[in-house]
């Protein structure tokens, strides 16, 4: 599926299966916003701690299954699976790219 997925998107997803920080922020644009669980990040700094927070910590990775293109954004649905209660749960993650950079995420 990764193989499938736009560059940055793919490049996320694959940072994040080997929990990689540094590979998870990399295809985000330097002003990049990341929606999730009512928190909003903003840049590289906020988003690095995000990803600490929310993947690494909680060894949390996302598996999408379909992905399709909708208004503009890349929409992907799968599993993540981690140390987290309720392990594994249902998400989408909507990718909003800008050139070959994430500029958004939202997660729901």
């Amino acid at each position: 599926m990764n193989n499938d997925l736009p560059t940055p998107v793919a490049a996320y997803v694959a940072a994040n299966a080997v929990f990689d920080a540094d590979g998870m922020l990399a295809p985000f644009t330097f002003d990049a916003i990341v929606l999730d669980e009512g928190g909003r990040h903003e840049g590289h700094d906020e988003i690095r701690a995000w990803i600490q927070s929310a993947a690494i910590n909680s060894r949390a990775v996302f598996t999408p299954e379909t992905w399709r293109e909708q208004d503009g954004h890349i929409v992907a649905e799968g599993l993540t699976a981690g140390d987290f209660p309720g392990s594994p749960i249902r998400f989408v993650f909507r990718f909003k790219l800008a050139g070959d950079r994430i500029a958004a995420l939202e997660i729901a």
